[in-house]
């Protein structure tokens, strides 16, 4: 079953604007970047939310020096933001967090997303995470820790991995995974475990894994602005829509067991 109710409702994003959140600024667990549809506003309509994980590359502590945090905005979403190149179907909020203690933590980021939804307008049934490289292991390891707890109502790692033998927490959870065969930072039988692991559950949506031939660590910028449609391995799930599409399609409710 898929879900694309409401979104079209939602008011032309025209342009927004793009803060920068040094840590310590704010009550949250992390320094961030926020995006902020053109028509938003306090009380306003709840917009879809976008989570991106950044990787091993970017990580620092803005509490020190405000611009650090500017090192997020090198990849992914907030990049095409930056850019003025942001142009999904439909609006949303876009929210680039940065590591500033090692890795990803599940439980950190879980503060964080309940954060957002307290401090935003967020349609908590509408909650995505993207992430690339040390992000997409993030993800994994958010997944697989909270399962049908998490806020997540669907996924994109992109050159991840994860631990393959807690993915039942998984289940519930559309997610489509994205690698380049070849990879030398992140082996692509990484992503191939996880989702394999995934499908091997039977999970009411098949994991898709997509992988781009002769491409090595970074097949994220490919995938985010979707210039890798075509390029991609046949034998694999194919790139034939955006991965924000995609998202789009699926909310909270429709596989999570509520307990």
């Amino acid at each position: 079953m898929k879900d694309s109710s409401n979104l079209e409702n939602l008011p032309t994003d025209i342009g927004g604007i793009h803060n920068a959140y040094p840590l310590g600024i704010t009550a949250a667990v992390y320094g961030y970047y926020a995006y902020l549809p053109s028509v938003y506003f306090k009380n306003g309509p709840k917009y879809p939310l976008l989570l991106f994980l950044h990787g091993a590359g970017e990580k620092g502590n803005s509490a020190n020096d405000a611009k650090v945090l500017d090192i997020v905005l090198r990849n992914g979403p907030p990049l095409l933001i930056e850019e003025k190149k942001w142009k999904p179907k439909y609006p949303m909020v876009v929210v680039s967090p940065q590591a500033h203690e090692g890795g990803w933590s599940a439980v950190t980021i879980h503060q964080f997303i309940k954060y957002l939804i307290d401090n935003y307008e967020i349609d908590t049934q509408r909650i995505y995470i993207t992430g690339l490289s040390m992000g997409a292991y993030g993800t994994f390891s958010y997944l697989t820790s909270s399962g049908d707890n998490c806020y997540v109502a669907a996924a994109v790692p992109i050159c991840g991995g994860g631990n393959s033998v807690k993915v039942l927490g998984m289940k519930h959870i559309p997610v489509w995974a994205f690698h380049g065969d070849d990879d030398n930072i992140v082996n692509v039988d990484n992503s191939k475990h996880m989702i394999d692991a995934i499908n091997a559950l039977k999970p009411p949506v098949k994991a898709k894994l997509t992988i781009y031939p002769g491409v090595g660590h970074n097949s994220w910028t490919m995938t985010y602005n979707g210039t890798g449609m075509g390029k991609e391995s046949t034998v694999y799930d194919p790139f034939n829509m955006s991965i924000y599409d995609w998202m789009f399609q699926y909310t909270w409710k429709q596989f999570k067991i509520i307990k």
